[in-house]
C-alpha cells in the first residue's frame, strides 16, 4: 500500500478517472483554499506577465550591450549577411538551410536600410568603412533571442512550476553567454530556438485543453503547434528534431486515447487522429512550402548559386550565362569539356600509361586521358560524326549537323589527332572501372567500334533536345561497354601523369557525378553558318518558367545532398559528447592589436546545472521504478505521474535535440547544442521544484464525479522549503557571476592579458587566443 500524506484528506474518485492519471483531490483543513482560489488566479496572472516582461527587457539589454563590437564581419556572418544582401538585390544563391531564418535576417537588414551592395566576403572586413548598418542588422536577431527568454518562463509556469523556479531557469538562459553571443550576431540560431520553444509552449497549451476536445481553444492551440513546427523546420533542417519531440508526445497521447477504459469510440478516436494529422503534418507542409515560394519569388536574377542548380532551373534566372552565351553545337565543332563536380577539363597529351602499375597490373600503354584543372591547348576536342552529315550531293545540311540527345559521336583530340576510346582494360587507380585512352587516327579502323560514344543530355528527349554549350549537362556513354566517362576530386594520378586527375569509365553510367558541360566552342569554319554562329544573339531569349513544385523538389534534393557532404575538418569542430560539459568553445573573431576576441563559451554554471537536472531525473525515476518493483512507494503516484508527464516531456525533448547528432557524419560545432541546452534548463526547473517543495492538492471549485471543464480540473499548490529560496539565491548569484566573468569573450569589448585569460580557462581543454 502507498503511504498517505498526513496533511491530506482523500476522497474517492471513479475508477474511470484514476486510470487516466487523475488523482483524488484532498483538502488541507488548515488552508482556506476555496477562499484563496477565487482571487489568486488573477493576481498570479498579472504577476507572471510582469515577470515575463521584466525578463524580456533584461534579455534585450544584455544582448544589445556593445552591439557594435566588433565592427567587423564575424564568423558565419560571412555567410548569412551575404545571403541577406542577395535577397535584397534578388541574386540567386544556394544554401543547405531552408529560407525562413535567412528571410528574417534579410527583413531586418532591409528595415535597417541596407542596400545589399556589401557582400560580407571575408571575416574581419570592416563594416564602418563600407557604411553598413550592422548594429541594426545585429539588433534584429538580438530582439528575437530576447523573446525566447520569457518563453522559457511561460513554459515552466504552464506546466505548474512555481514563479520562483521558473524565473531562475529563465535567468539561466538570459545570462547564458553562448545564447547571448549567438543571438547578437547575424546568424540563424535565435529564430530557430525561438520557434522550438514556441512549438513546446503551444503543444503544452494544447494539451491543457484535453478536457475540452474540438473546442475553439483546442483547435487554436493545435493549429498554433503545427505552425510553430513549420516555422522551426523552415529555419534549419534540424527542426525535424522538434517534429520528433512533438510527434512522440502526440503518439503517446493517441495511445492513451485508444485505451478502451477511456470510453472513446473508434469513430471519435479517428476524429482525434485526423485532426492531429492535418494540423501537425499537412498544415506545416504547406507553411514550409510557402517560404520556398517567397524564396524563389525574391531571387529572380542570376547569382552565385546558379551552378548548383540544373540547367533547366538556371534558364529561369534573368541574366544567366546560359541564356546570354549558350551556343548550339554542331558536328565538326571544336570544344572543351568541363567536369561538373571537379571543374576540371577533359585532357590528353602525348604521354602514355606505364606498362606496369605499382600494384603489378598491366596497362594498355595507351595515350593518357586525364582531367586538368586549368585551360590548356590539350583540352581541345573535335566532335566527329559517326554517320554522314551532308546531303548526298555534298551540300550542307543543317539538320544533320545538329547533335541531339541519344546521337552517336566520336571525340577527336586535336593536339594529337587521336580518338577517345574506352575498352575492357582496368583503369590505373580503380581496377573496377575501365581505362579511358585514345587511339591514333591512322589506327582508327582497328578500334572503330570502341571510339563511339552515346550522347546523353541530362533531362533530354531523344531526337528532340539539342546539345548546347554551357546549358546542356551531358554524359558520354561508351556505346559498346556502356560505361560513362568519369573523374573524381581525389583521383590524383602519380608523377608519370603530372599529378592530374584520373579519367576512367564508371559502370554506373547514370551516376550524377558523370556530367560534363561544354565550356568553350570553336565553330567549324567550313560550315556555311559559321559567321552567324560565332556571334551571340543580340537579345537573349526570355527565361522559360518551370513549375514551382519542380523547383522546390530540386532544391530539397540538393539541400539534403550537400548537407550530408559537410564533412570538412575545422579546428573548432567538436563531437556531441563534449557539448553538455562544454569541453571547448569556438573562436569567432580576434584582433591582434587589441587582444580582443569573440569566443563561444556557455555559462558553465547553467550548462552543468542543466546536465545535472537531466541525470538527476534519470536517476530518481529509474530508482523509483526499481523500488516499486519491490513494493516500496517513496514518491506518491500523483507526484510521479505529474513529473513524468511534464519534466519527462522536457527530458524527451532534450534527447531528441541532442542524441541524433551522435549518428551525424557532418561537421558539428558547440552551437548545435543550444536547443538541447534550453530543454535541459526546462528539465532543471522540474527537478528543482521536485527537490525543494511539496505538493498541496487543492479541492475542486465545483466537485463532481466527471471533469468536463477547466474549472473541474485538479489543481496543485506548491509549498516550498527554506532550501528552495537558498538554492535559488545561490544559483542566481553563480549564474550572474559566471556571465560577468566570461563577458569579454561574449562581447569582445575588452582585451585580456595572458594572465587574465589563464584565469578564465575553467577547463584545461579550453582554447583561447593570446593565452600564450
Amino acid at each position: 500500500m502507498e503511504p498517505r500524506t498526513a496533511t491530506l484528506r482523500r476522497r474517492a474518485v471513479p475508477s474511470s478517472l484514476s486510470t487516466q492519471g487523475y488523482t483524488p483531490v484532498g483538502q488541507d483543513s488548515t488552508v482556506p483554499a476555496p477562499a484563496r482560489a477565487k482571487h489568486a488566479p488573477a493576481t498570479s496572472t498579472w504577476r507572471s506577465m510582469g515577470i515575463a516582461l521584466l525578463l524580456f527587457v533584461l534579455a534585450l539589454l544584455v544582448r544589445t550591450f556593445q552591439i557594435g563590437q566588433p565592427s567587423e564581419v564575424v564568423f558565419d556572418e560571412v555567410h548569412f549577411g551575404k545571403y541577406a544582401a542577395f535577397y535584397i538585390t534578388g541574386r540567386y544563391f544556394f544554401d543547405v538551410h531552408p529560407p525562413l531564418a535567412k528571410l528574417m535576417v534579410a527583413l531586418g537588414a532591409w528595415l535597417a536600410g541596407f542596400d545589399g551592395r556589401f557582400e560580407f566576403n571575408t571575416i574581419g572586413e570592416s563594416y564602418i568603412d563600407t557604411n553598413v548598418p550592422y548594429r541594426q542588422m545585429r539588433a534584429f536577431p538580438a530582439l528575437i533571442g530576447s523573446l525566447y527568454v520569457p518563453l522559457v518562463y511561460m513554459i515552466l509556469r504552464e506546466t505548474g512550476i512555481s514563479m520562483l523556479i521558473s524565473s531562475v531557469c529563465a535567468l539561466a538562459v538570459l545570462a547564458d553567454n553562448a545564447h547571448i553571443l549567438q543571438s547578437r550576431l547575424i546568424l540563424l540560431d535565435a529564430p530557430m530556438v525561438l520557434f522550438i520553444l514556441c512549438s513546446l509552449y503551444t503543444y503544452i497549451k494544447f494539451y491543457t485543453q484535453r478536457y475540452k476536445p474540438f473546442s475553439a481553444s483546442w483547435w487554436c492551440w493545435l493549429f498554433a503547434t503545427g505552425i510553430s513546427l513549420a516555422l522551426t523546420i523552415s529555419c534549419k533542417m534540424v527542426g525535424v528534431l522538434t517534429f520528433a519531440t512533438i510527434g512522440g508526445a502526440v503518439l503517446f497521447d493517441l495511445w492513451d486515447l485508444l485505451d478502451i477504459r477511456r470510453g472513446l469510440s473508434m469513430r471519435r478516436f479517428m476524429k482525434h487522429f485526423c485532426a492531429r494529422a492535418f494540423a501537425l503534418i499537412i498544415l506545416p507542409f504547406f507553411v514550409y512550402l510557402g517560404w520556398f515560394y517567397v524564396h524563389f519569388a525574391l531571387l529572380t536574377k542570376s547569382g552565385p548559386g546558379d551552378d548548383f542548380m540544373s540547367t533547366r532551373f538556371q534558364q529561369t534566372l534573368v541574366g544567366n550565362d546560359l541564356l546570354q552565351n549558350a551556343m548550339e553545337l554542331h558536328y565538326l565543332d571544336t570544344i572543351t569539356l568541363q567536369h561538373r563536380a571537379t571543374e576540371a577539363y577533359l585532357h590528353s597529351h602525348d604521354h602514355h600509361y606505364p606498362l606496369k602499375y605499382d600494384d603489378g597490373r598491366i596497362s594498355s600503354e595507351g595515350q593518357q586521358v586525364t582531367a586538368y584543372e586549368h585551360p590548356d591547348s590539350n583540352n581541345l576536342w573535335k566532335i566527329m560524326p559517326v554517320r554522314p552529315i551532308n546531303n548526298e550531293d555534298g551540300s550542307f545540311n543543317r539538320t544533320l549537323r545538329r547533335i541531339y540527345h541519344g546521337n552517336m559521336i566520336r571525340l577527336m583530340h586535336v593536339g594529337t589527332n587521336s580518338f577517345l576510346l574506352a575498352h575492357d582494360v582496368a583503369s590505373p587507380l580503380m581496377p573496377t572501372n575501365e581505362e579511358i585512352t585514345t587511339v591514333p587516327a591512322e589506327h582508327l579502323a582497328d578500334e572503330l567500334d570502341d571510339t563511339v560514344f552515346e550522347l546523353h543530355i541530362d533531362g533530354g528527349v531523344v531526337n528532340q533536345t539539342t546539345w548546347h554549350s554551357r546549358r546542356s549537362r551531358v554524359r558520354l556513354i561508351h556505346n559498346t561497354t556502356r560505361v560513362a566517362v568519369w573523374t573524381r576530386p581525389n583521383g590524383i594520378l602519380p608523377s608519370w601523369a603530372f599529378g592530374q586527375l584520373e579519367v576512367n569509365g564508371i559502370k554506373n553510367a547514370m551516376d550524377k557525378t558523370a556530367l560534363w558541360v561544354v565550356d568553350d566552342v570553336q565553330p567549324d569554319p567550313s560550315s556555311p553558318m559559321y559567321d552567324t554562329r560565332i556571334r551571340p544573339a543580340s537579345k537573349p531569349e526570355d527565361p522559360k518558367p518551370i513549375p514551382f513544385l519542380d523547383k522546390f523538389l530540386e532544391l530539397q534534393h540538393l539541400m539534403l545532398e550537400h548537407n550530408s557532404k559537410l564533412v570538412q575538418s575545422h579546428p573548432y569542430a567538436s563531437r556531441p559528447w563534449t557539448w553538455p560539459i562544454m569541453l571547448d568553445g569556438v573562436l569567432y573573431w580576434s584582433q591582434d592589436s587589441t587582444r580582443r576576441q569573440l569566443a563561444l563559451f556557455g555559462n558553465i554554471v547553467g550548462w552543468w546545472a542543466g546536465l545535472f537536472g537531466v541525470l538527476l531525473f534519470a536517476a530518481v525515476f529509474t530508482l523509483d521504478l526499481l523500488l516499486r518493483r519491490r513494493g516500496q512507494y517513496h514518491i506518491a503516484t500523483v507526484v510521479r505521474h505529474r513529473y513524468l508527464r511534464t519534466t519527462g516531456f522536457f527530458v524527451f525533448a532534450w534527447a531528441c535535440h541532442y542524441l541524433p547528432f551522435f549518428i551525424m557524419g557532418r561537421q558539428l560545432f558547440l552551437h548545435h547544442y543550444l536547443p538541447a541546452h534550453v530543454c535541459a534548463i526546462l528539465v532543471l526547473g522540474g527537478m528543482l521544484e521536485m527537490l525543494t517543495s511539496r505538493g498541496i492538492e487543492l479541492p475542486l471549485s465545483r466537485p463532481g464525479p466527471f471533469m468536463s471543464s477547466d474549472r473541474q480540473r485538479p489543481r496543485m499548490h506548491r509549498r516550498f522549503y527554506t532550501t528552495a529560496y537558498v538554492t535559488a539565491g545561490v544559483l542566481v548569484a553563480a549564474l550572474v557571476a559566471m556571465y560577468i566573468f566570461l563577458a569579454p569573450f561574449t562581447y569582445g569589448h575588452v582585451g585580456l592579458t595572458a594572465a587574465q585569460l589563464h584565469a578564465r580557462r575553467l577547463l584545461p581543454s579550453w582554447r583561447m587566443q593570446y593565452a600564450k
